[in-house]
């Protein structure tokens, strides 16, 4: 259990907010490259850290991450002309670079200097892994993108998807450290319905310990989270899930298998949102693979393709059948990753979970290290040191892993065989 304070410090990352700073110190993965599909597109609307913000492509393809209402008379950007290099606001014509410099003023004298004194927030973007990524801190301290293996392989490797969730971004980051609820809230009834929806968990679906023992050792990244159940008289069964600052989370999958990366990124206080990849190091992406994750029963929830809104939600009660609960899983929904929405956006009963109620046990050990991590390094922030991780960018390419191992295999042996085959 934590306080109402320590609650609120994690949980609120507006401007100006202790959190809110120290998530400006990272790229977030802001929307995906599709959501801008060519030069002078029309501009999409987002809000990431309680900022509304207007993104566009300019001309030459760049990307632009603008505040969103003029600084004018306030009118909104999106709705702006995406022209020639710039957008411009519809309202009166002033019209911003992607570097947020006015360009234009039409409605003043052409002998007047004043848009030159006219700058509208801008933030930088990159793109990688079919994401477009921004940094909304301060310049001065901007660092390299994260090197993430999935934004380094061909892009023919990678599926990238985006879905909002109504809840703090906690909640859910909280939900992919937690290995222990996946023996009950994704409990298959038959066991190979299971591997079919998931691939690279055919232990999981096998596995009948469904109280591990968890350790957890702190890394240059973040943390790497292990969970060991019992298997056989000789073997453990492993799963080391790496949390990797600020809100960003690897699951473990079996060797060989399609690798999976989430992102946590808070729209405001009350949602989020949530970007899966799947991702193979070696060869690319075959349509069975498509198929599996497209069957939506696994990582990914189905959404609405222009709104990101997952298909199953609250007003649909997440589609529960409940003959299904009876019958094929523990819950009656039909995928895991709307099996996380339903729990996560309504854990008591509010958006932003009130953690001074619980009661944790040694199954929330990863979750305690993970709040311990983010609290230090925000406390650390307030009292003027940067965080180190956004400096340590070669650190998050490493793999997740699940695995069997003899008992006389140390959970550092296992973290540091997860380390070198991600930098393999």
């Amino acid at each position: 259990m934590i306080s109402k304070e320590e609650n609120d410090l994690l949980c609120c990352t507006g401007p100006g907010t202790p959190m809110g700073e120290l998530f400006r110190r990272f790229w977030l993965p802001v929307a995906l490259s599709r959501e801008l599909p060519k030069p002078d597109c029309p501009p999409v609307r987002l809000r990431i850290l309680s900022e509304d913000l207007t993104a566009f492509r300019d001309t030459t393809g760049q990307v632009g991450l603008l505040g969103r209402y003029c600084p004018h008379r306030g009118a909104s950007l999106f709705f702006g002309r995406n022209e020639e290099g710039g957008l411009r606001c519809v309202y009166h014509g002033w019209k911003f670079d992607v570097n947020g410099v006015c360009v234009d003023m039409p409605n003043e004298p052409t002998e007047c200097s004043f848009r030159h004194k006219i700058r509208q927030t801008a933030y930088p973007t990159r793109e990688a892994g079919g994401v477009i990524w921004a940094y909304m801190g301060p310049q001065a301290k901007m660092p390299e993108l994260p090197q993430l293996e999935w934004t380094l392989v061909p892009q023919s490797h990678v599926y990238v998807h985006k879905r909002f969730q109504h809840c703090n971004y906690l909640q859910n980051v909280e939900g992919e450290v937690d290995s222990s609820h996946v023996s009950f809230l994704h409990r298959e009834f038959q066991p190979e319905k299971f591997e079919a929806a998931v691939a690279g968990q055919v232990l999981l679906a096998r596995a009948k310990d469904s109280a591990p023992k968890f350790l957890v050792e702190e890394t240059d990244y973040g943390l790497a989270i292990g969970a060991r159940r019992n298997w056989d008289a000789d073997q453990y069964y492993w799963r080391l899930t790496q949390f990797l600052m600020p809100s960003f989370t690897l699951i473990p999958s079996e060797a060989g298998s399609p690798i999976n990366f989430t992102a946590a990124v808070p729209v405001d206080d009350t949602n989020m949102a949530g970007f899966t990849v799947t991702w193979l190091p070696d060869r690319p992406m075959t349509v069975d693979d498509i198929h599996t994750i497209e069957s939506w029963t696994g990582a990914y929830a189905e959404v609405d393709p222009r709104t990101f809104e997952p298909v199953a939600n609250r007003r649909n009660d997440y589609l529960l059948d409940r003959k299904r609960q009876r019958t094929e899983n523990f819950t009656g929904m039909r995928g895991i990753r709307e099996e996380d929405i339903a729990v996560q956006e309504d854990q008591y009963g509010g958006p932003i979970a009130d953690r001074t109620k619980e009661h944790l046990g040694t199954s929330d050990v990863g979750v305690i290290a993970l709040r311990r991590r983010l609290l230090n390094a925000v406390r650390n922030l307030q009292r003027g040191y940067e965080p180190l991780e956004p400096r340590r960018s070669y650190s998050y390419r490493v793999h997740p892993l699940a695995d069997l191992a003899n008992h006389d295999v140390s959970f550092e042996e296992v973290a540091h065989s997860a380390m070198s085959n991600g930098l393999s």
